[in-house]
């Protein structure tokens, strides 16, 4: 008898992903997995892994929710299930608006997802990987979240910070080494905060040596690192461990001290400055990646001309950016109005885009003519697409080696650069 087929759409982070990956892991022996992509014509239930954070990713899942009816209704779909995010933060609201979804599930539990699906979960360490042919994997460390920053919904969503433990992560690790996978890149709400609800202190550096002796592992990147009581001890080991790249996604939000006490971020402009010159003196090299939010309440034309400035000083390698959205039952929503004009945000956006974007292509061109090591990640037809120990996947640009005998995506090579452009490299084979 053949199985029954089953198609789950992931919207929003790639913790989101690793959720997938573990519940498709409990279930894949009693269902035929059909690919994110794929437009069959019947699917017997079709499963969406939806995003609640902000606005425009609400409405993304909202409108996969709404294409995944439509489907329904036509008859190519047989049963139609939701969790995630977005059913965890609208449970009460959702099932009256989308009648055409069977079940509703939230974000902090798999297991009734599973248990929907016919099978009790084990309590076994199982990931089934949707994008097998890719040589890195997101290993997520924690759930949940302890901060209270003024504009995140995610601790109302996905509750308090609870740690993974060492043994399992390290369990997962060799797993996923052993399906291929050459570079674990670490996720969380706060990576920093690892361990504490578990050791009692906080434990990422111990994690990481767990990780680094793992065989098959070769690079190991950190994201998602909270700036105020920063960990110290993990500089110190990527100072001296090859396996973890000398990378850091350390999300800062703002410089201002207005607009940093607004957000309620735990540090102020001058710890901010002497950490990043602390982790560059630590880490000679490393580089940074960071966030910066515009248009928060308290946020002036003085206060952003303060992060325009604190971005030209920094330089920070990799930066990204995202307008301020009043997210009901947030600190912000219940204390601060929405004073910046929409057009106001775009505008801010748009200038400090554009100042990154210099940033960056002094960066890229700075490197035309070293010779790296680079991880292939994807192969196509006379190219091969690659990073560095400077690029994360999905997030940086990438590396393009024009080759006719291509290299096998996980392969580690030698490249000389040759050309750069705003965010991406070009390379050849040495």
């Amino acid at each position: 008898m053949s199985k029954k087929k089953l198609q789950v759409i992931t919207l929003g982070c790639s913790k989101n992903t690793v959720d997938t990956e573990h519940l498709l892991g409990m279930v894949g022996a009693e269902w035929e997995i059909v690919p994110e992509d794929a437009d069959p014509r019947f699917t017997d239930c079709v499963l969406l892994n939806t995003c609640g954070f902000i606005g425009d990713a609400k409405e993304e899942s909202v409108n996969a929710i709404l294409a995944a009816a439509q489907r329904k209704s036509a008859g190519r779909v047989g049963r139609l299930m939701v969790f995630g995010c977005l059913s965890q933060r609208y449970m009460d609201q959702l099932p009256s608006l989308i009648p055409e979804v069977d079940e509703w599930f939230g974000a902090r539990d798999l297991a009734p997802v599973a248990r929907a699906l016919g099978v009790e979960p084990d309590g076994a360490t199982v990931r089934y990987r949707t994008a097998p042919a890719v040589p890195y994997a997101y290993l997520k460390i924690s759930e949940g979240c302890d901060r209270r920053c003024s504009y995140c919904a995610i601790p109302l969503i996905r509750g308090a910070h609870r740690s993974v433990p060492r043994e399992i992560l390290t369990k997962e690790a060799a797993m996923l080494a052993a399906q291929g996978v050459r570079e674990l890149i670490l996720i969380a709400q706060d990576t920093t905060w690892y361990g504490l609800d578990l050791y009692g202190r906080r434990a990422l550096s111990d994690l990481l040596r767990d990780l680094c002796a793992v065989k098959g592992i070769e690079w190991i990147r950190i994201h998602y690192s909270y700036p105020s009581s920063f960990p110290e001890d993990v500089l110190d080991l990527m100072a001296v461990e090859p396996k973890i790249c000398p990378y850091m996604d350390i999300p800062l939000q703002h410089i201002a001290d207005p607009v940093l006490k607004a957000m309620r971020r735990n540090i102020d402009s001058a710890a901010t400055r002497s950490l990043i010159d602390k982790i560059r003196a630590k880490v000679p090299g490393i580089v940074l990646r960071t966030t910066m939010m515009v248009g928060h309440p308290g946020e002036g034309e003085k206060e952003f001309e303060e992060l325009l400035d604190f971005v030209r000083e920094a330089r920070f390698e990799r930066l990204g950016a995202f307008m301020y959205s009043e997210e009901e039952g947030t600190y912000g929503a219940e204390h601060f109005d929405d004073a910046v004009p929409q057009e106001e945000k775009q505008r801010r956006l748009d200038r400090l885009m554009e100042l990154q974007r210099e940033i960056s292509a002094s960066f890229n061109l700075s490197r035309v003519g070293t010779e790296e090591l680079v991880l292939v990640d994807e192969v196509r037809d006379g190219y091969c697409i690659c990073r560095s120990r400077y690029e994360s996947p999905d997030v940086d640009g990438e590396i393009i080696v024009r080759t006719m005998d291509a290299p096998a995506p996980g392969s580690f090579v030698k490249v000389r650069i040759t050309g750069a452009d705003d965010y991406d490299l070009t390379a050849e084979l040495l």
